[in-house]
């Protein structure tokens, strides 16, 4: 199972938990006593190409326990605003003023993640670094308890990591930002009783499934738009918008485009329809998927979203990203 990413458990709202990823023992350059006087930020060095594990030596002496944030390297190309999702490589460090340890690293998990940059989930030093940069830069946080809530530092402690001592410090290689909805050639491809309406650009397709017409019994995939990026793998994590609905009724039982923000998922964790329709499809791809009940919710069904164990599901879904 891949680990939860170290941004996505920034904003649950620690970014903090080594625990979600598997510990390394590199230690970058650990200052001498406890208790010695206060570093600064100022002082943290990082080196190394974009593109490659930073290098990270810290100042002698304990953290400062006030959050800020520097560009590190520029980047090019178009700057990041609020509400972008980023394709990114993340890299963590425990800043205790002892041994400094590297926590969690993207380049050692071997794929990036997905960051959504949002002043309202991360923490503001994070949110501070992000907003502005650029393809290609490097930008560092350190987060302190100054940027967290008395719950976040109390959570935080119960995973090991005590923000009243410490402080994390994340350096962040920002690779892209994500499109917000698939692009590519158009293919005249659908199913008998649904219509999908797409009018271009970023704006929501609509998906309408009100028919008389009997749904497929077998799992049934038509690509609407195919994109141009590389096929999804699955065992990768996908970033999508998409939007579900009952075969006949035309009930819309979720929605990301209704929440007005994609939705990350490992792809080998949801349904099977899912699973085994969007495997091998090209990210930039919006699909229209037919899903039998059993490799939908099963008999049982899902009460919670109104669906019964005899009901076909019906999905359309833009593929914005695979890592």
């Amino acid at each position: 199972m891949r680990r939860r990413t170290a941004i996505a458990a920034a904003a649950l709202p620690l970014l903090l938990a080594a625990a979600c990823g598997s510990q390394t023992s590199t230690t970058a350059s650990p200052s001498s006593a406890a208790n010695a006087a206060t570093a600064s930020a100022d002082g943290i060095k990082v080196t190394g190409a974009a593109g490659a594990k930073p290098v990270v030596a810290f100042p002698a002496g304990k953290p400062p326990l006030t959050s800020s944030s520097k560009i590190i390297l520029a980047g090019t190309g178009q700057a990041v605003k609020d509400g972008d999702i980023l394709k990114a490589k993340v890299t963590i460090y425990d800043w205790d003023g002892k041994q400094n340890k590297a926590s969690s690293s993207d380049y050692d998990q071997g794929h990036s993640e997905f960051v959504t940059v949002s002043s309202a989930q991360l923490p503001k030093a994070l949110f501070q670094a992000l907003q502005g940069a650029k393809p290609g830069g490097r930008v560092l946080a350190v987060v302190s308890k100054d940027n967290l809530s008395p719950e976040q530092i109390t959570q935080a402690q119960s995973q090991g990591t005590d923000f009243n001592t410490s402080s994390q410090v994340l350096v962040i290689d920002v690779e892209s930002s994500m499109p917000k909805a698939a692009s590519g050639t158009a293919v005249d491809s659908s199913i008998d009783g649904v219509k999908v309406d797409s009018p271009g650009g970023e704006k929501a397709p609509t998906l309408t499934t009100k028919t008389d017409a009997k749904p497929p019994k077998d799992l049934v995939v038509k690509t609407l738009i195919k994109g141009s990026g590389p096929a999804v793998k699955a065992d990768q994590m996908v970033l999508a918008h998409y939007t579900g609905k009952i075969w006949g009724t035309d009930k819309e039982f979720d929605s990301s485009w209704a929440r007005n923000t994609p939705a990350t998922f490992p792809l080998n964790q949801v349904i099977k329809g899912w699973s085994q329709g969007l495997t091998g499809v090209p990210v930039g791809s919006r699909v229209l998927i037919s899903v039998p009940p059993d490799l939908g919710y099963g008999s049982q069904g899902n009460p919670q979203g109104g669906i019964k164990g005899t009901d076909t599901l019906v999905f359309l879904v833009d593929v914005l990203g695979a890592v």
